[in-house]
């Protein structure tokens, strides 16, 4: 025992023995411990000792009281945080939320308060644990990752979910493990929407149509479970196929590339080869509409000159008759190679000669009479 030395915590000394806590000795008659009940009564009447009795005795106990009160009551009063709200619960009921400052409430066990952080970013990931950027994602599990599209493929999705605390109460009360809920409804929304869409679609421009539907979708069941949480953003990392059929699915959408070349090709072809033959096809059109207008002009213009002389010949048919006949006669006669005789010469007896040989020949002038 500590008090059986002489150096002991409570000073024996050498002479006197070492003496017990409470001031005896270590042992009783015949060298025996002493016993443990004559222990606890001497230890009761040092403490009665210590104390005073009386009225001044009251008087403590009752200031210690007071005292003590005071301090189970400065318990009450506690601080939230810029970037928290209190929830006070009265025996475990939600009865006030408190907004960040110094407030109190009434010390425990009668009510107590929490103090949740409703700025901070929450994430939770599904098809994947460790991100960094693209890089480092480790795959979770087979079965959460892989969704069935509606083109009936196979699709390896990877995606994170970021929220907020909404309202601090329902997120306390209402949900009993909110990461876990959260990614049990992404799980399935993502599900539902993937569901519907083709992969293709899933891998390129759709992406964004169904990172928002999905997000919509997740807030939609959030807010029927009163979860008191809003979700903020939804990223996806992965719409890829599975694994053991990647490099099948890259030889397709290599034939894809190509056939959307060649078709491209075509289609420049296309655009090059029909805007000519259609402009050409014009060219035509305008020539003959503008030889059609010329023929019909030319003959409604030779008729129009018929019936003007028509109507002339009605009006002065001797006239008329005679005018034609010297026009008709000039066009006939314009280019010919004429001889012109006098009358006055034949009845004088001239034989007229007329050299045909000369006449005939090419640029031979008119010829003259002889007397």
């Amino acid at each position: 025992m500590p008090w059986q030395n002489n150096g002991g915590p409570w000073g024996g000394g050498g002479n006197g023995g070492g003496r017990g806590p409470w001031g005896q000795g270590q042992r009783g008659p015949g060298g025996q411990p002493p016993n443990l009940e004559d222990l606890l009564r001497r230890g009761q009447e040092r403490f009665r000792d210590i104390v005073p009795q009386g009225g001044w005795g009251r008087r403590g106990v009752l200031l210690a009281a007071l005292v003590a009160i005071g301090l189970w009551a400065s318990t009450g009063f506690y601080r939230v945080e810029p970037d928290q709200l209190g929830i006070v619960t009265r025996f475990g009921k939600w009865v006030e939320t408190t907004q960040p400052g110094l407030h109190y409430h009434l010390p425990a066990p009668i009510e107590s308060v929490e103090t949740p952080s409703v700025t901070s970013q929450n994430r939770v990931d599904v098809g994947l644990t460790n991100t960094d950027g693209l890089r480092g994602l480790r795959r979770e599990g087979a079965d959460e990752s892989l969704i069935l599209t509606g083109d009936e493929n196979i699709a390896d999705v990877a995606f994170s979910v970021f929220w907020v605390i909404d309202d601090a109460g329902k997120y306390l009360f209402n949900v009993e493990d909110p990461d876990e809920t959260v990614r049990a409804v992404a799980n399935s929304a993502m599900r539902e929407v993937i569901g519907q869409s083709r992969l293709q679609d899933a891998q390129t421009e759709g992406r964004e149509k169904i990172a928002r539907e999905a997000r919509d979708l997740i807030q939609q069941v959030l807010n029927t479970y009163g979860a008191g949480i809003q979700i903020t953003q939804l990223q996806l990392h992965r719409v890829d196929p599975p694994a053991a059929v990647i490099e099948a699915y890259r030889d397709v959408q290599a034939a894809r590339a190509n056939q959307e070349q060649y078709r491209n090709e075509a289609e420049a072809y296309y655009n090059d080869k029909v805007p000519q033959a259609r402009g050409l096809a014009q060219k035509i059109y305008q020539d003959a509409e503008g030889y059609r207008q010329q023929v019909v002009a030319d003959a409604q213009g030779q008729a129009a000159r018929f019936l003007s002389v028509l109507k002339a010949y009605d009006s002065a048919k001797e006239v008329t008759t005679q005018r034609l006949y010297i026009e008709t006669m000039e066009a006939i006669l314009r280019n010919v190679n004429k001889t012109i005789l006098n009358t006055g010469a034949a009845s004088q007896g001239v034989l007229p000669y007329l050299p045909l040989p000369e006449v005939a020949k090419p640029g031979a002038g008119a010829a003259g009479g002889q007397p």
